[in-house]
Formats: C-alpha cells, structure tokens, sequence
C-alpha cells in the first residue's frame, strides 16, 4: 500500500487513525500548498476529486476520503479497535462519526477555507467569505452540544478510544492554529482534547 500524505486535518486523521493501530505504511506526500493535488497526475491518476489523503491499495486501486480509508484500515488490521468489535459498536461510532463531522469538522474547515485560507482556496473551489463568521459560530455551537453530550465520559462515542475521537481531535487541533479555539467554557471538551494531546499519537503525528 502506500498512503498519500499532505498538511491540513483530513490526512491527519488517518495519520493519528494509523498510529494508534501500530500501522506503517509508505508515504507519498503532496504539495497541497502548491497545487499539486489540483493537477495531473494527482488528479487523473490518484484522486478526481483532487483532495487528499488517498490510499492506494496493493492491487493499484485508490481508496478515497478519510471514513472509508479508516473502515478499509479497521478490516484490514482489526485490533486495536477503533470503529468496534460487534455491530452495535460499530453502528454506535459511526453515528458520534458522523455527528462530529457534519456539527463541528465541516463548518470549521469551510469557516477556515473562507476567512484564513480564502487566498488559498479562492483559485481552486467556489467559497463564501460572507458565510465564515457563521460556519465558525456554528462549529462552536456544535462543540458547546457535545461538551453536555461526553460529559462523565472520557471518550466520544464509548467508553474507549474511537475514530470519532481521532477526527474530532485533528479537526479541533487543527482550529486551535487557525483562529478558531475550543470555547473554555466547553469544560468537558477542554479536558477530552488536552488528554488526546497527550497520547503518543497525537505527540507523533
């Protein structure tokens, strides 16, 4: 196999997803910053979508966007389990997945891509700079819910670590250095996300 690599949240999440299974796999990394994976052969070859991460297989197919890279890693290298053993555990990730994604790591982004980022982004897809300020607000506001979601808990979706985890934490570590801190009332969050920043993954990735 071989994974391709680039900054920004989306490759980070099968990177921290890798590292708490113990995976290594070899590593091409793309010049996001530069354009490349907005231009042949990236685009042709690798991904249409011209997003990254991807994961090539060994049979030469690309596996594409960061749930189904994980989910295709959590069959392939079953323990540690990071998505669930039986299928409730699995339904029961998906769902705080899921959740996290379209409440808090969507709006985030896209909140980064129109403000921060909108000389990078601007060229390359259409953006909104008049809907950043509410993107933001609405990725806070999906943070203040799942403070009162986890609270008593020290985990997401379970009483063990989880893919939810792992994208939350990219997505969050990610907007702490773009303007777009935890809320320190977020009291719960705050204790979860200095926890995960302390696990060896995290230090590495």
């Amino acid at each position: 196999m071989k994974f391709y690599n680039s900054v920004g949240p989306n490759p980070r999440v099968v990177k921290l997803f890798m590292a708490e299974k113990g995976i290594e796999i070899p590593e091409v990394t793309v010049d996001l910053r530069g354009g490349e994976n907005r231009r042949a052969p990236y685009n042709v070859d690798v991904n249409p979508a011209g997003q990254t991460p991807a994961l090539q297989l060994d049979d030469g197919a690309t596996l594409c966007e960061v749930t189904a890279i994980c989910e295709y890693l959590e069959e392939r290298f079953p323990e540690p389990a990071l998505i669930g053993r039986t299928a409730e555990e699995r339904a029961r990730t998906r769902m705080w997945t899921r959740r996290v994604d379209l409440k808090i790591c969507e709006p985030l982004t896209n909140g980064f891509r129109f403000a921060e980022g909108l000389p990078l982004f601007e060229p390359r897809l259409r953006c909104l700079p008049e809907a950043a300020p509410g993107l933001k607000a609405t990725a806070q506001d999906g943070i203040k819910w799942l403070d009162g979601q986890i609270a008593g808990r020290a985990f997401i979706a379970s009483d063990t670590l989880s893919l939810a985890d792992v994208m939350l934490f990219a997505f969050l570590d990610f907007g702490a250095s773009v303007g777009q801190p935890i809320d320190p009332a977020a009291t719960h969050i705050s204790r979860w996300y200095d926890r995960m920043k302390s696990r060896a993954s995290a230090v590495a990735n």
